[in-house]
C-alpha cells in the first residue's frame, strides 16, 4: 500500500522537540542573484540541523517494549544528535555508530545529549560502511534501528520543513533547493510540496563528489558509489535508499552538482547575510541555488534554499 505522506506530515510528532525555524530574506544573496533568497533556518534548531524531526518522528512510534530494548543508529553525526535527543525525551538507550572520520565536535555533542543513555561506535570511512556494522550489531542485540532517511516516518518527520515553508510564504515561489545526502529531507519536503504547490520546482543539490542520487536518476536504478568525498561529510552517502529513490525519482524536478569552492563560497555568503556559520553540508542548498538562478538567468523569483545544519 503507497504511504500518505501528506497525513503523516500532518500528524507528526516533531514539535515535541522541534520548533517551527525562521524563513528569512538573505539580503546580500538576493542582490547578487537577482531573486528574492529566502533561508530555511534548519541551523537553528536545539541540535543544528533538522535531522532531530525524523528521528524523533521515528522514535515516537515505537513500543514501549521496544524503546526498552533501545535503539541503535548509523549517522555522520547530525542523525547521531537527533537520536540522542529523542532517547533523552523518551527514555531509552541508544547505540550509534557513527564513521571514523565523524569531527570531534559532534562526537562530543551526542554525549552531550544523550548523556550516559548512549553508545557511541567508531567504524568504516563512511555513512555506508558504518550502517553495514549497525545492522549486524542491531540485529545481534534485538535493536530497533532509527534509518537515518529511508523510512516512512523519518521521511516524514523532515517533510514538516516543507510544510512550514508553504504556511510562512504562501505567496508565488519559483524553487526550494534542497542538499540531497540519502535522499530524506528532500522526499519529506518533496511530498508534501508537491502535493499541495506542484508548481514549485524542487532542485535537490549534491556535491560534485557525492552524487549518488543524481547518478542513480541518470541510471534508473539506484547505484552505489566506490567512494566518496568527506568534505560535505553530512552527505557521504555511497548508495541512496529505496524508498527516497523512488520518491526523489517521481518528485524531484532535477539535481545541481557543486564543487567545494562553491559550497565555501557559499558559507562566506550566509555568514556575511547571518553573522552563523554553516556546515559544508547545511550550505548545499545555498551553493545550489547560486548555480541554478545563475545557469538559467533567472531573475525577480522567490526562490528559497534550506539551511540544513
Amino acid at each position: 500500500m503507497p504511504v500518505d505522506y501528506l497525513k503523516r506530515i500532518l500528524t507528526s510528532r516533531v514539535y515535541d522537540v522541534a520548533r517551527e525555524s525562521e524563513l528569512e530574506v538573505a539580503p546580500g544573496l538576493s542582490a547578487r542573484t537577482g531573486c528574492t533568497v529566502l533561508l530555511k533556518r534548519e541551523d537553528n534548531q536545539p541540535v543544528f540541523s533538522f535531522k532531530l524531526r525524523g528521528a524523533y518522528n521515528k522514535m515516537a512510534t515505537l513500543s514501549r517494549a521496544e524503546l526498552k530494548r533501545g535503539v541503535i543508529a548509523a549517522s555522520a553525526g547530525n542523525h547521531a544528535q537527533g537520536v540522542a535527543l529523542a532517547a533523552a525525551r523518551l527514555d531509552c538507550r541508544a547505540v550509534i555508530v557513527m564513521p571514523v572520520t565523524t569531527p570531534q565536535v559532534k562526537i562530543d555533542a551526542v554525549h552531550a545529549i544523550g548523556g550516559e543513555r548512549i553508545e557511541i561506535v567508531l567504524r568504516g570511512e563512511s555513512y555506508s560502511d558504518a550502517k553495514a556494522h549497525a545492522d549486524a550489531l542491531g540485529e545481534r542485540r534485538r535493536l530497533v534501528f532509527v534509518h537515518p532517511f529511508d523510512d516512512p516516518d523519518v521521511i516524514a518527520g523532515q517533510g514538516t520543513i516543507g510544510m512550514e515553508i508553504l504556511r510562512q510564504h504562501p505567496d508565488p515561489l519559483e524553487a526550494i533547493f534542497v542538499a540531497i545526502g540519502g535522499g530524506g529531507l528532500i522526499s519529506g519536503i518533496a511530498a508534501y510540496v508537491k502535493a499541495i504547490r506542484p508548481e514549485i520546482r524542487i532542485v535537490g543539490v549534491q556535491a560534485l563528489d557525492s552524487d549518488a542520487m543524481a547518478r542513480s536518476i541518470e541510471a534508473g536504478r539506484r547505484v552505489r558509489l566506490k567512494d566518496v568525498g568527506l568534505f560535505c561529510d553530512g552527505t557521504a552517502v555511497k548508495q541512496v535508499g529505496k524508498e527516497t529513490f523512488r520518491i526523489c525519482r517521481e518528485l524531484v524536478d532535477e539535481i545541481v552538482r557543486v564543487d567545494a569552492d562553491a559550497v565555501c563560497a557559499a558559507i562566506k555568503d550566509v555568514f556575511q547575510d547571518t553573522r552563523s556559520i554553516l556546515e559544508p553540508a547545511g550550505a548545499l542548498a545555498v551553493a545550489g541555488m547560486k548555480a541554478w538562478t545563475s545557469q538559467h538567468a533567472v531573475r525577480g523569483r522567490t526562490v528559497v534554499a534550506v539551511a540544513c545544519g
